[in-house]
């Protein structure tokens, strides 16, 4: 199975795209994975939220195939600690998905169509943290999961 995470919209700090770039190599040592950007809309920002997020979505649903197990990474899904996350990674990658997609939104979320569309809802945490660095997060967080299946140190419990 593959794992992919999702963004919309290119990460404009460039010392977190460094981060980003250092924890794709470290979690490709585990699992086939892939970063993949979804282009802004054109022009979003004189856009109703509503209009935008509903663009955004129906970029995000032209990529997805059906039987794609897509988890979006939002304030009202579900928290997990390390070890958890890494028992739920475990879970999944057992199952017959062909695909395993961790979806990023932009600022303002998801549309109604996303939400419909996801498998799963996960949280990082009941903080809000900017949707630029919470790539970097769950990066991090994605990579301890696979140093505690693989009983290496990097996670000190």
């Amino acid at each position: 199975m593959k794992i992919e995470s999702w963004f919309i919209g290119k990460t404009s700090p460039s010392y977190l795209q460094t981060g980003l770039d250092d924890f794709c190599y470290r979690i490709k040592k585990y699992v086939p994975f892939e970063t993949i950007i979804i282009p802004d809309i054109k022009d979003a920002g004189s856009l109703p939220i509503r209009e935008r997020l509903q663009k955004e979505g129906e970029k995000v649903l032209q990529k997805i195939a059906v039987q794609d197990y897509l988890i979006l990474l939002d304030e009202g899904g579900k928290e997990f600690t390390s070890i958890q996350f890494s028992r739920f990674i475990e879970n999944e990658l057992h199952k017959s998905h062909k695909k395993l997609i961790f979806l990023i939104g932009g600022a303002f979320g998801f549309s109604e169509a996303i939400q419909k569309r996801a498998n799963f809802k996960l949280s990082l945490s009941k903080m809000t943290y900017s949707h630029q660095m919470v790539r970097l997060f769950f990066l991090e967080q994605l990579y301890r999961g696979f140093t505690i299946l693989n009983n290496e140190p990097y996670h000190n419990a």
